[in-house]
């Protein structure tokens, strides 16, 4: 067992100097740096065309929400700014669309029934067909297909997707939207600290997410990690995104996190293992583990 003091105030000697590392992908974890790659299931958006139908209706046997007055249509550049404004530090999810696109029409009542669950998420629409003002707000954000979902905080854009389906629209939002939860936000080594300290007397197990803001397995098991914060009392759950700023990120070289997800065990102030991957099964398997429960694979 290695004691987190003796990580933090000692950079490992494997990570000394600056390597490149080829961004590969795995099933279920990435090798730093994430890089995130477009993907092509989508609908060419048309900004050449006039069409002024502002609603996103479903396609037949799609199944229809009762009432969308939680997600905000929006009609130009001005109103889409003053969104962001009025949102401040809240997440803003915001969906562009076309009339045209079926792929737009089955995901929207999905989008619906979030903004009802999600209080503290602002929702947004954008039919990029509309009219010439929204065509312009697309030419602006660079969007070329539909359905496309970008995630705003504080009017900054913090990640973006294309033609994705419910699970990861409702991973991506407890993801990056997640500020109420069982599961403590750490935002420099600070933080680690304090928390660490914390707990050292009171024995708890301590799960340490280690992440990055566009990391696909980061955000498929998040739902999972959330979950069990709220059933497991004797556990400590809290996370980290180590791109969020240069203190993350040098706690990830001094940990030597080298793929994410990685979850750290840390009990007593002392690191007593990690699980690397997005496994559910085997992620409840760990905590299992080291809560001194035998586990047999």
């Amino acid at each position: 067992m290695a004691a987190v003091t003796n990580f933090i105030s000692k950079l490992p000697s494997s990570l000394s100097t600056t390597r490149k590392i080829t961004p590969i992908s795995f099933s279920n974890s990435f090798l730093l740096p994430f890089v995130t790659k477009p993907k092509s299931l989508a609908t060419k958006l048309d900004l050449n065309r006039t069409n002024f139908i502002v609603k996103a209706t479903a396609v037949p046997g799609t199944k229809k929400s009762a009432s969308d007055e939680r997600v905000q249509k929006v009609h130009s550049i001005e109103e889409f700014d003053e969104a962001l404004k009025k949102a401040k530090n809240k997440l803003v999810v915001v969906e562009y669309a076309a009339t045209r696109s079926d792929e737009s029409s089955k995901i929207y009542p999905f989008m619906v029934n979030l903004s009802k669950q999600c209080s503290d998420v602002e929702f947004l629409l954008v039919m990029g067909d509309e009219s010439e003002k929204t065509r312009e707000l697309c030419k602006r954000e660079k969007i070329d297909n539909v359905p496309h979902f970008s995630f705003y905080k504080s009017m900054e854009k913090i990640h973006e997707e294309e033609a994705i389906g419910p699970d990861q629209l409702v991973g991506d939002v407890l993801y990056y939207g997640d500020n109420h939860s069982a599961v403590v936000q750490l935002h420099c080594r600070e933080d680690v600290e304090k928390l660490i300290e914390e707990h050292k007397v009171d024995n708890k197990l301590l799960v340490l997410d280690v992440g990055l803001k566009h990391c696909g397995p980061c955000v498929k098991v998040y739902p999972t990690v959330l979950k069990l914060s709220r059933q497991m009392d004797s556990v400590v759950f809290a996370r980290m995104n180590g791109d969020e700023n240069d203190s993350c990120m040098q706690f990830l070289k001094d940990m030597n996190v080298i793929e994410v997800p990685t979850f750290l065990f840390i009990r007593d102030g002392k690191i007593c293992g990690r699980y690397v991957g997005s496994g559910k099964g085997e992620l409840i398997g760990e905590i299992l583990r080291y809560q001194g429960v035998r586990v047999t694979y």
